[in-house]
């Protein structure tokens, strides 16, 4: 099975909404972006929240089975795809 698929960081920061499957298992990644003024993001302040379910059906059509919010840094994001991964 190829590796789970997340988008950089840099993504999430822009406020980027991502959802994404492997095998049964389907997620949704939505950040919380804090600025610290109008062009520059707190990363320590901002996280990243990833819900995820199993089954064939979209985000809206399915029920949660959990969730978890991951802190928006590259660590956070690792450890979100370490997570995701024990879920399939």
């Amino acid at each position: 099975m190829a590796e789970l698929f997340l988008p950089t960081l840099h993504t999430f920061a822009m406020n980027n909404i991502f959802t994404g499957s492997m095998g049964p298992l389907r997620f949704r990644v939505k950040p919380n972006v804090v600025m610290l003024n109008p062009k520059e993001v707190d990363y320590a302040q901002s996280s990243i929240f990833v819900e995820y379910w199993h089954g064939p059906y979209c985000y809206e059509k399915s029920e949660m089975e959990g969730n978890e919010t991951f802190p928006m840094t590259e660590a956070g994001r690792t450890e979100m795809q370490k997570w995701l991964v024990s879920k399939v």
